[in-house]
């Protein structure tokens, strides 16, 4: 088999060491084997997204010797292939309207301090004529397990580590987990490469793939840059641009990404 891997960026600023760090990780992983390395724009969140940022990114990948495969993607020009899956997963009856809203789901037992709480299934059985908000995936009983290419056998038992979730929000934006499967798999990809904070995500999504018949790529989740307090270095947190413009730190920065994985991940 033929590896496609990907790098799916959201268009929300430039790119930085962070996101280098997973570039870099998952272009490795795809090219090593001969395979193709796919680049998708995530720009489904229009609010969060910085005109420009594409282009700019785009050409940070060039800069840093990072070539890609056939053509960009942008989730935004996809949305009925996103409509489609979710009329799949309605036809099977995996799917239910939900009314519970930010604050409601916070309110509940089961939301500790601070985190995602486990959505208690309020609207698993009707609405109680309340307003219809979001659609949610009726996760099945079963623990999901799969082998991450770094980290070994993860496994998660979804109704009680998320419960249902979102795959359509409240003002009409598909969710990331719906999308990035229906992404996945219409492009082939066989191998996701991407950042530890992710992990959590894969198991809701090889539910969905399982529920669409669609088959599940390989998993390898890299170690992340961080600040020096130890919290994930990204752009929400003020993480600095990528030098583009200036060879030698282009390269001092690549070999920097290149030393970090090879010292983090059994993958060099």
């Amino acid at each position: 088999m033929n590896t496609i891997g990907r790098f799916a960026p959201s268009p929300t600023g430039p790119l930085h060491l962070g996101s280098l760090v997973a570039a870099i990780g998952s272009w490795i992983f795809a090219r090593r084997d001969g395979g193709k390395w796919l680049v998708r724009m995530e720009d489904l969140d229009t609010p969060r997204v910085v005109p420009g940022s594409a282009e700019e990114i785009l050409a940070a990948l060039k800069r840093y010797s990072l070539d890609w495969d056939g053509d960009v993607v942008f989730q935004s020009q996809r949305i009925a292939l996103y409509e489609a899956a979710l009329d799949c997963l309605r036809a099977k009856g995996l799917v239910y309207e939900c009314a519970c809203s930010r604050a409601d789901l916070q309110r509940a037992a089961s939301a500790p301090l601070g985190a995602e709480p486990v959505y208690p299934g309020t609207c698993r059985d009707g609405l109680n004529g309340r307003t219809p908000r979001a659609v949610r995936f009726r996760v099945p009983d079963e623990t999901i397990a799969f082998d991450d290419l770094l980290r070994g056998r993860i496994e998660e038992h979804l109704p009680t580590a998320t419960g249902d979730f979102v795959i359509k929000r409240a003002d009409g934006v598909f969710a990331y987990q719906l999308a990035v499967v229906v992404d996945d798999a219409e492009q082939g990809v066989t191998q996701v490469v991407r950042g530890g904070d992710l992990l959590s995500s894969t198991p809701r999504q090889i539910a969905l793939q399982r529920a669409l018949d669609y088959p599940t790529p390989q998993y390898a989740h890299l170690p992340l840059v961080t600040n020096p307090d130890g919290t994930k270095l990204g752009k929400r947190d003020g993480a600095l641009p990528l030098p583009t413009l200036d060879d030698q730190r282009v390269a001092e920065t690549r070999e920097w990404a290149m030393t970090f994985l090879a010292s983090h991940a059994s993958m060099m």
